[in-house]
């Protein structure tokens, strides 16, 4: 039987995680490096509610920051860099060589820029009127 093409917009993200952890094992398989594991530092209110986050993953001597967002109420007072610098410190504890970043124009470049990131590449035009940037830390693993 050959397999039907069909939109599927609304997968569920319990099947897109299988089918991402598939995609791993191969990668797994492929370059021989099995020390994938998720990284990621929420900050709190008072009440538990994520405020802040930086997650992404460490994997075969990199890691890359995939989500980072502070609550508009607590922009401005630092909680950004504390942020990016455990994620830094604990990729660099991980082995970690690089780090890298996709972030927008209208986003936080800056921030990274001032943390010791480096534009590696700039995608005019995503989206329009805008650029999406990828930048890359090289750290000194622990």
């Amino acid at each position: 039987m050959d397999p039907r093409l069909q939109a599927e917009h609304d997968l569920a993200a319990a099947e897109l995680h299988v089918i991402e952890e598939r995609l791993d094992d191969d990668n797994r398989r492929l370059t021989g490096r099995n020390d994938d594991r998720a990284l990621a530092f929420a900050l709190r209110d008072d009440k538990g509610h994520a405020v802040g986050i930086a997650a992404g993953y460490s994997w075969a001597g990199i890691a890359e920051l995939k989500l980072m967002w502070v609550d508009e109420s607590y922009r401005g007072l630092g909680h950004g860099r504390k942020l990016l610098d455990a994620f830094v410190a604990e990729a660099a504890a991980r082995g970690s060589l690089r780090i890298w970043v996709s972030t927008h124009d209208f986003q936080a470049p800056g921030l990274y820029q001032k943390a010791g990131f480096e534009r590696m590449a700039e995608f005019a035009g995503w989206p329009e009127g805008h650029s999406n940037i990828i930048l890359c830390k090289a750290v000194v693993p622990r």
